[in-house]
This record gives structure tokens, sequence and C-alpha cells, in this order.
């Protein structure tokens, strides 16, 4: 299932038109404050098709039934770029445990690149819903191969993809490598360039959000 946010005017797409204006990209802290304010949203819409169970809560009043999630899910991000997206979706599942692996684009002089994971650090992820975030779907090679090691570690209950701004190909490629998983975006733009970035896109979120690296 694909759900883009800005089909229907809402704050989320406020949100995505100043990430992508360049003018406003020179605000480091108000680009990092509106991809947390997407994942924010996201976090709320994805709530509502996760598992609740009933409890009794006592108030200075009396005793109140109240719903709560039966199981807390697992947030996910690729370092660096998702973590303004994580710290969104960490405001609203406040109780989640979290995991964190680097996946990084090694360019070749011949223009072409691989996906590299050098690091993952995980809880217990066996039959629990994961949250992944990264600001930007492209190819979708990144967040395949981030998913393909994380399901080495368990059987996954659900998968939840959440992203600013996607590509229809990095779309249909991971449903095509992961199916049935979920993808929320802000918004969906059709255009990928040769070395894989999104048009118009909005840039290297990366950067934009922590400062340029020096590293190809």
């Amino acid at each position: 299932m694909v759900r883009n946010l800005s089909e229907h005017h809402s704050l989320v797409s406020n949100w995505i038109s100043e990430l992508r204006d360049i003018d406003i990209q020179n605000d480091r802290m108000r680009f990092r404050r509106n991809l947390e304010r997407v994942a924010e949203v996201i976090g709320y819409e994805i709530s509502k098709q996760m598992e609740t169970t009933d409890i009794e809560v006592t108030t200075p009043m009396g005793t109140a039934t109240c719903k709560v999630l039966k199981q807390q899910p697992v947030l996910a991000t690729v370092l660096r770029a998702g973590l303004g997206m994580h710290n969104g979706l960490l405001n609203y599942f406040d109780k989640a445990d979290n995991a964190f692996l680097s996946a990084y684009r090694k360019h070749h002089p011949d223009g072409s690149f691989e996906i590299r994971m050098e690091y993952m650090s995980c809880p217990e992820i066996n039959n629990r819903v994961l949250i992944i975030s990264d600001p930007m779907l492209a190819t979708g090679a990144s967040l395949v191969k981030t998913i393909h090691y994380l399901k080495k570690e368990g059987t996954l209950k659900d998968i939840h993809i959440v992203c600013a701004i996607a590509c229809t190909v990095g779309i249909e490629y991971v449903l095509r490598e992961a199916p049935g998983a979920y993808i929320w975006c802000g918004a969906i733009d059709d255009e990928l360039t040769a070395k894989g970035y999104i048009v118009p896109g909005l840039g290297d979120a990366g950067d934009l959000a922590y400062g340029p690296k020096i590293q190809n």
C-alpha cells in the first residue's frame, strides 16, 4: 500500500513545499523541524492501523477503560539523513524500541554505485511492527538492503516505510522486493536522474539537515 499525504491538501503539503524551497532550506533548523513534523503526522496515521488492547485506568473520579497500543513498534532509521524523521516518530511512539543502520552509496569512477552497510544496532524485532524512516525514497536500493538486513534478525509482523518524498521507480522496486510493505510519503515525484537523484525532489536531505560532507 502506498499513502501519499499530499494527494489532499493538509499542513503536510505546506511543510513539503518548505522542504523543497531553496531559500527556506538555508535555515537548517527549520528543515530538520519540517522533516520531524511530516514524520509526526505519518506516525499518527500509522497508529490507526496498529493493534490495541483495553486497559483500566484509575482517575481521581473513578475508573476509565482506555485503548492503548497492544505492542510498541520498533523505529528504525538510516543514518544520517533519517535522524530528523526518526525524532518525529519517536515524539509520538515515545516508548518504542529503536534501531539504527548505516547505508550509503559507494560511488565508482564510471558513475555507478553500490549500497554499503557498515553498522547496525537493533533490539529484538521478531514478530514486531517495524517503522523505518528515510527522507528520500529514490531508487529504493538502500531501503531494500536495510529491510533485508533487519529481516535476518527475525520475522517482522508489518513494515511501514516513512519518507518525505518518494519516486515512483523506488516505490515499485520496494514493493517488488518487500511485498506487503506500507509506504507513507509526503509527496511523490516521477523523475529520477541517471545518478539516482529525485527530480524535482529537494536535494541532499542529509546535507541540508546536518551540513555538507566531504565524502563522495
